[in-house]
């Protein structure tokens, strides 16, 4: 689905920060005009534009606070977080001594932290215990009743941070009288940039802890609580419900059976041989020069090497070989609704091979290009998304 660029990856993650409009995240207006500012595949004239976009708006945000207008001030420091996430995406050489990248984020976390106290509907700011330290979070409640209420844990991606969860799930979550509970796990969000916690293949070792929390909490009805996996938690979830099965159902936005798979797929035999067999010299060789005109393999590997704290390209592409389900599938046997997006650029062909291994257990829906749900996590179609998505749990729980 091109969308104001030519570039595959400028057009992707424009259509990921547009589609979060219908819930307060973004207005066309301002991404197009964003957009119309910066050249095709210009990775530092993306920063500067978005974040002067943000600026812009939260600037807007903090006048209509002053002046006592709540909705005003939500509705522009939503959408300024949204775009300060947006701004950051890119800067990928060094994010821990970056001061640009440390700044977005703190912006996108800190406006969103003050539309947050401005919502209608009541939201906690929470740290979940973890190992020797906590995972910030969120709890977002449909009213202030503690009454024992459907609650969706939500599990982020290989680059979405917590806040983002109000425009991917909690929103329409909260609609439809369900709450949300949403974290950073390791690898992800604040978790990654404050505590320099990286990804871990054994998620269970990080869900366990969130039931526990989410047990603790009236709100949550222990009977109706349902593990959301977001992207690349489309296969942490999964992983997860394997040794804890406790939730009462999963919603894997989409399913990924092999992440190592699905991310070496493209590559050369030769090539993937040589990542594996340590051959770093001529692997980090190859895949530096595949990147220099490939703005979304670029960023991935950048991306992976931070995320997964990693050395290097094919250290990154050595440890992604621990994300698999293969061997612990069989142990899942809570009831899944897999969304498979007929063009899905990164994990083509996983939610259909998730379905199959889970024998039944499962439901998949295919989300199709004609209708506008057929990108990655259906950017661009989320309210149909969500109609499948919360139509189903209401039947399943």
């Amino acid at each position: 689905m091109k969308f104001l660029f030519d570039d595959e990856s400028f057009s992707f993650e424009t259509l990921r920060t547009a589609c979060f409009a219908p819930y307060g995240g973004a207005d066309l207006g301002e991404v197009i005009v964003t957009a119309r500012a910066i050249p095709d595949g210009d990775e530092d004239a993306w920063y500067h534009q978005w974040r002067a976009t943000a600026a812009r708006v939260h600037e807007l945000g903090d006048e209509a606070l002053a002046a006592g207008h709540r909705v005003s001030a939500r509705e522009a420091l939503l959408r300024a977080s949204n775009y300060y996430r947006t701004a950051e995406f890119y800067l990928r050489d060094d994010p821990f001594n970056d001061d640009r990248a440390k700044e977005l984020s703190r912006l996108a976390r800190d406006t969103f932290a003050t539309a947050a106290a401005q919502l209608d509907t009541p939201v906690e700011p929470v740290a979940i215990p973890y190992e020797d330290t906590t995972l910030p979070g969120y709890l977002f409640l449909v009213d202030d009743s503690l009454t024992p209420r459907p609650t969706v844990i939500f599990t982020s991606g290989f680059d979405s941070i917590l806040e983002e969860a109000y425009f991917a799930v909690a929103a329409a979550a909260l609609r439809r009288g369900y709450n949300c509970l949403a974290y950073d796990g390791p690898g992800q969000g604040a978790a990654l940039r404050e505590q320099r916690l990286f990804f871990r293949p054994d998620w269970e070792a990080v869900i366990t802890p969130v039931l526990d929390y989410a047990l603790t909490r009236p709100e949550v009805d222990p009977d109706r609580i349902v593990l959301h996996g977001y992207s690349f938690g489309g296969h942490l979830v999964p992983r997860a419900a394997a040794f804890d099965d406790r939730a009462a159902a999963l919603v894997l936005d989409g399913g990924i059976y092999s992440y190592f798979d699905a991310t070496t797929r493209l590559l050369p035999p030769w090539l993937l041989q040589w990542i594996l067999d340590g051959r770093d010299a001529e692997a980090e060789h190859a895949l530096t020069m595949a990147t220099a005109h490939n703005t979304s393999l670029r960023w991935a590997l950048r991306n992976g090497v931070w995320t997964f704290g990693a050395s290097s390209f094919a250290d990154y592409g050595r440890r992604s070989s621990a994300y698999t389900l293969e061997g612990v599938v069989q142990q899942i046997t809570t009831p899944a609704l897999i969304f498979d997006p007929a063009n899905d650029a990164f994990f083509s062909g996983e939610p259909a091979r998730l379905h199959q291994a889970l024998k039944g257990s499962s439901t998949l829906i295919t989300l199709a290009e004609v209708q506008g749900t057929g990108e990655h996590c259906a950017y661009g179609g989320r309210s149909t998304l969500h109609q499948h998505m919360y139509d189903w749990l209401d039947q399943t729980l």
